[in-house]
């Protein structure tokens, strides 16, 4: 008798939904950690905001390294992602730009000790960062693109540049608590806005 009926075939779809969903958990739960108690956070603390035991991390990521970085790949998809989602729901093109610019933000924020914890493998570490360039130069250059021809900005802002200058601006942010890139952040936004016809 064949074990390949449509039962079978929704159980094996069910688990791999559920491995997906539970990885998913790991990540976010990784992610949040990683925050606040930076990338060398126990495995303990991660295993306990998911909800889980270690060995299932260690399932999933057997090395740090390994965890890092897929971290930092789903928080670069989510980034990625986000952009033509914003731009079909919110007010304008600007205000799309606006809410990715606070998304990168938050993911500059998180990405925090990443060459530090990958230091032992270096190609790993190139891969991951010609992997960020590879997907999130082309959603930010949709964003400009969108609010330039909506009149919102003035052409001739480059997506790398863009992203490279937040970069900049985040730097120091955790070695000096009076220090908030975002307002800097918004100066920048306010001067990419498109001045309004003279009369």
């Amino acid at each position: 008798m064949s074990t390949e009926g449509p039962t079978g075939k929704a159980s094996t779809r069910t688990r791999r939904a559920d491995a997906v969903r539970n990885q998913e958990t790991l990540l976010a739960a990784a992610a949040e950690v990683f925050v606040t108690a930076g990338v060398d956070a126990p495995i303990r603390q991660i295993a306990a905001r998911a909800g889980v035991g270690m060995g299932t991390i260690y399932r999933h990521f057997p090395t740090r390294a390994d965890l890092v970085t897929a971290v930092y790949r789903h928080q670069i998809e989510a980034c990625a992602e986000a952009a033509p989602s914003l731009l079909a729901s919110a007010n304008s093109p600007f205000d799309a730009l606006r809410q990715w610019i606070d998304l990168f933000v938050d993911f500059l924020v998180t990405k925090h000790g990443l060459a530090d914890a990958l230091q032992s493998d270096t190609s790993r570490f190139a891969a991951l960062h010609t992997y960020f360039l590879e997907r999130l130069e082309p959603a930010c250059a949709q964003l400009l693109a969108a609010a330039v021809d909506a009149g919102d900005i003035s052409p001739g802002t480059q997506p790398y540049e863009l992203m490279r200058g937040i970069g900049n601006l985040c730097i120091g942010r955790d070695s000096d608590p009076r220090y908030d890139p975002r307002r800097l952040i918004e100066l920048l936004l306010r001067g990419l806005r498109q001045a309004p016809p003279a009369g």
